[in-house]
């Protein structure tokens, strides 16, 4: 196989019974929101994205980032689901049945359970609930807001600030489509045991039984998550998560015109992701993915494999519109010890940059000789003037 050099990095083409990629539109998708994105939760493939990475107001979505305070606590040990919540006047009055927003109508002076709590929150949406545990936790709402955004930052959401616990409008509070979608993905993955209330149809609460607002759970697609968020802003918005066949896929929406169309368009694009790829496995546990040069060593190559097999989702049709590469930094100076990472597979679906697997050297490479040297000095000095 041969390497080509682009800029500072040189990538190689994997021949893996792939066509090259045909000219042809970005996405095999088109959908009306204005931001999405995407992936399967298995092989982690991006399967959409468009203006992912566009800062929004989250709405109602940021629940999911005060969720998962609330479910890091428990975990932690810090609280447990039986312990109790008073209800504020603050969080009656601008997040109960007085605001005029989504509430679980907690009465004023009273104590909640936790898990109430939660399952308020998770189904109504409760503003009320969000405040309740935002002042029992930090003791003040702005405290626990700056404590989600720290926890933003420890998940790895570069992007993500949080300015309360409901997403009420605030300046400054922003997310991304794909932070959205790697928050959900944390809360599925980390918190088994807390992850099915986002799945209940209903809720009732001081004799008031309301329905989960998620309209994706009334649909027969396998859907089990997760929220919905509304601003004048921002538009109607869906962060989204369908179980079925042996798959995963969570997808955010945002930037629709109506409750009607961000239902249709969630619906269409989770149950395209579902229908229209098929899992391939790339390489086996232990395949050499690709040869790397390596310039000053006892041999001029080095292989590279993955940590266990790679798999990747491969559209059904449009097989063509599927490239795979590996990228690395060059060149790989001598000596090279086994196991240390030297590039990354990096699979795109059209524009769209689907999935990236580290590589690794599977072998360790010496120094050469004072001759092999010599030549690979020549070599690069060559290279890199055509470079």
């Amino acid at each position: 196989m041969k390497f080509l050099r682009l800029s500072s990095f040189l990538a190689l083409a994997i021949a893996v019974a792939l066509t090259m990629a045909a000219p042809a539109q970005a996405q095999l998708f088109e959908t009306k929101a204005k931001e999405a994105f995407m992936i399967d939760a298995d092989t982690g493939s991006i399967l959409f994205s468009k203006n992912a990475d566009d800062l929004i107001p989250p709405a109602s979505l940021a629940k999911l980032m005060t969720m998962e305070v609330i479910f890091n606590a428990i975990k932690a040990g810090r609280y447990t689901l039986d312990d109790t919540f008073a209800v504020s006047e603050n969080a009656w009055r601008n997040g109960g049945a007085k605001s005029g927003g989504s509430t679980m109508f907690a009465a004023l002076k009273s104590t909640i359970r936790l898990e109430d709590l939660i399952q308020g929150i998770a189904v109504q949406s409760a503003n009320d609930g969000c405040i309740i545990v935002a002042e029992g936790i930090a003791g003040t709402e702005e405290n626990f807001a700056q404590l989600m955004t720290e926890r933003a930052r420890e998940l790895g959401l570069a992007k993500s600030v949080f300015k309360n616990s409901t997403g009420l409008p605030a300046d400054g509070q922003v997310v991304t489509a794909r932070e959205l979608v790697e928050l959900s993905m944390h809360l599925w993955r980390d918190y088994p045991e807390f992850y099915k209330y986002f799945a209940e149809k209903e809720f009732t609460w001081n004799k008031i039984t309301q329905r989960n607002r998620n309209p994706l759970l009334a649909m027969d697609i396998g859907a089990d998550g997760l929220k919905t968020g509304y601003t004048e802003d921002s538009g109607y918005a869906l962060v989204g998560s369908v179980s079925r066949d042996g798959r995963r896929i969570f997808a955010a929406l945002s930037g629709l015109t109506s409750d009607r169309e961000r239902s249709e368009e969630a619906r269409k694009l989770l149950d395209w992701g579902m229908r229209s790829f098929r899992k391939t496995e790339l390489f086996a546990d232990g395949d050499v993915v690709a040869d790397a040069g390596v310039y000053g060593g006892a041999k001029s190559t080095v292989p590279l494999k993955a940590r266990g097999p790679v798999s990747i989702l491969v559209p059904i049709t449009n097989r063509d519109r599927l490239t795979a590469r590996v990228v690395y930094d060059g060149p790989i100076m001598a000596p090279v010890e086994e196991g240390t990472q030297i590039g990354t597979l990096r699979v795109m679906i059209g524009d769209t940059l689907s999935q990236e697997t580290p590589l690794y050297a599977a072998a360790s490479i010496g120094k050469g000789t004072l001759h092999q040297r010599a030549l690979d000095a020549v070599g690069e000095l060559l290279v890199g003037w055509m470079r």
